[in-house]
C-alpha cells in the first residue's frame, strides 16, 4: 500500500468510526414542530380527580383558577383533560364527547379555556381502549388529530393500555406524530408509555416530551399493587438520562402530586424543585380552586420556575452521592449553575456542594442565593453546606 492509499484509508477508517460514535451514542434528533422550547407548565385532571369527578364545571373553574392565582402569570398555560371525557365513536368513527360529563361539548369549552388566555390539552391512548376503558385511538390517529385540531386543541397526551401484543411503541407513537402533523394545528405530543421502552432513545423525533417513568405515586416510600413510582424512586430512575432531552423533547417523570395530600410540605417542595433540575414539564395535578397558600407558593416559585424554563434547557444531573445524601447541578444559560441539595434520609443533615463537584475551580468566588427563602446568602468561595430537611432540599443558584 502506497503512502496516498494508506492515508485515504486511514481517514476512511476514522470517518467510520466517528459516524459509528455519533449513530450509537447521540440522542435522537428532536421533533421537528417548533413546539415546547422550554418544558410545558400547565393542570392536569387525572392525580386529584381521576374519572369520576372529572366535568365542565370543575375543569371551566379550574381554568378560572389559573387565570386568577398567579398561576398563569408565572407560566402555566396547559388545561389538560385526562381519561374518562371521551364516550363512544359515531357511525363514521368520529370521536364522541361524554356529553354528561361535557354539556357544552369540547369545543365550548376549549373556546372558553382560550378566552383566559390558556390553551387546551387531551388525552387519548394508542390502543383500543383508554386505561378507563373508552374509545383509544388505535386506527383512528389521523381522523383523531384532525377532530382535535377542528376543536382547539393545544396539548395531546397518549396513553399505552389496551395495545395489542404485536404493537411497537415507537411505530405506534409516530403515526400519531405524523397525524398531528397534518392536522392543520401545532399540538404539544405527550408520550405516556411510562418509560416502559427507554423512551429517551427513541422518543426525541418522536415527541415534544416522554414519561420517563411510570405513574406518580403520592407518597415519598410506598408501594401499590397496580404499579406506579412513589417520590424516593422517581428521583432515582431520572438519574443518568437528562442528556436525552432539550429544547423541543423533554424527559417527564409525570404530573406533579404537589398538594395532593399524600406527602410533606417539604416532600412537596422536593417534588417540585427537583422536577425543575430535571427540566421536566410543570405539570400541577392538584386542586388548584381550593389549595393551601403553602401548595401555591410552592407552584408559583418564580426562581425556581426559572430553573425549569431556563433557555438553555439542559438537564441537570446528580453529582455527588454518599448515602441517602446527594447533591445535583443544573447548567444555566448565563454560565451560572442550579444546584440542589437532596435529603433522602430519615433525619435532617448538613449537605456541602463544593465547586468541582459542579464544574467550577475550587478558589473561585460566586454569589449563592437560596431559591426558597428568596435570600442572598453572600459571595463564598469552594463550596457552601446547608442544613436540609428530611425527604427535603436546599435549591440554589451559584454565580461567579
Amino acid at each position: 500500500m502506497n503512502q496516498a492509499s494508506s492515508f485515504l484509508f486511514r481517514l476512511s477508517f476514522a470517518v467510520i468510526m466517528l459516524l459509528s460514535f455519533l449513530s450509537s451514542s447521540a440522542p435522537a434528533h428532536a421533533v421537528d414542530n417548533g413546539l415546547a422550547r422550554t418544558p410545558p407548565m400547565g393542570w392536569n385532571s387525572w392525580n386529584r380527580f381521576r374519572c369520576d369527578d372529572l366535568n365542565e364545571k370543575l375543569v371551566r373553574q379550574t381554568a378560572d383558577a389559573i387565570a386568577t392565582n398567579g398561576m398563569r402569570d408565572v407560566g402555566y398555560q396547559y388545561v389538560v383533560l385526562d381519561d374518562c371525557w371521551q364516550l363512544s365513536r359515531d357511525a363514521q368513527g368520529n370521536i364522541v364527547a361524554d356529553l354528561a360529563k361535557f354539556p357544552s361539548g369540547i369545543k365550548a369549552l376549549a373556546d372558553y379555556i382560550h378566552e383566559k388566555g390558556l390553551k387546551f390539552g387531551l388525552y387519548t391512548d394508542a390502543g383500543m381502549k383508554t386505561c378507563e376503558g373508552r374509545p383509544g385511538s388505535l386506527g383512528h390517529e389521523y381522523q383523531d388529530a384532525k377532530q382535535y385540531a377542528m376543536w382547539g386543541v393545544d396539548y395531546l397526551k397518549e396513553d399505552w393500555c389496551s395495545t395489542l401484543p404485536t404493537q411497537n411503541a415507537e411505530s405506534s407513537y409516530t403515526v400519531m406524530r405524523d397525524a398531528l402533523a397534518v392536522s392543520g394545528r401545532p399540538i404539544v405530543f405527550s408520550i405516556c408509555e411510562w418509560g416502559s421502552t427507554n423512551p429517551w432513545l427513541w422518543a426525541g423525533a418522536v415527541g415534544n416530551m416522554w414519561r420517563s417513568t411510570g405513574d406518580i405515586l403520592d407518597c415519598w416510600q410506598c408501594k401499590m399493587s397496580w404499579g406506579g413510582n412513589s417520590l424516593s424512586e422517581i428521583l432515582d430512575l431520572m438519574s443518568g438520562i437528562g442528556s436525552y432531552s432539550g429544547p423541543g423533547h423533554w424527559n417527564d417523570p409525570d404530573m406533579l402530586q404537589v398538594g395532593n395530600g399524600g406527602m410533606t410540605e417539604d416532600e412537596y417542595r422536593t417534588n417540585f424543585g427537583m422536577w425543575a433540575i430535571f427540566a421536566a414539564p410543570l405539570i400541577a395535578g392538584n386542586d388548584v380552586v381550593h389549595m393551601s397558600t403553602a401548595t401555591r407558593e410552592i407552584l408559583t416559585n418564580k426562581e425556581v420556575i426559572a430553573i425549569d424554563q431556563d433557555p438553555l434547557g439542559q438537564a441537570g444531573s446528580r453529582v455527588m452521592k454518599t448515602g441517602n445524601l446527594e447533591v445535583w447541578s443544573k447548567q444555566l444559560a448565563d454560565g451560572s449553575r442550579a444546584v440542589a441539595m437532596l435529603n433522602k434520609g430519615e433525619s435532617p443533615a448538613k449537605i456541602a456542594v463544593n465547586w468541582n463537584n459542579i464544574g467550577y475551580p475550587t478558589d473561585l468566588t460566586a454569589s449563592v442565593r437560596d431559591l426558597w427563602s428568596h435570600k442572598d446568602i453572600g459571595r463564598l468561595k469552594g463550596s457552601y453546606s446547608a442544613e436540609v430537611p428530611i425527604h427535603g432540599i436546599v435549591m440554589v443558584t451559584v454565580k461567579p
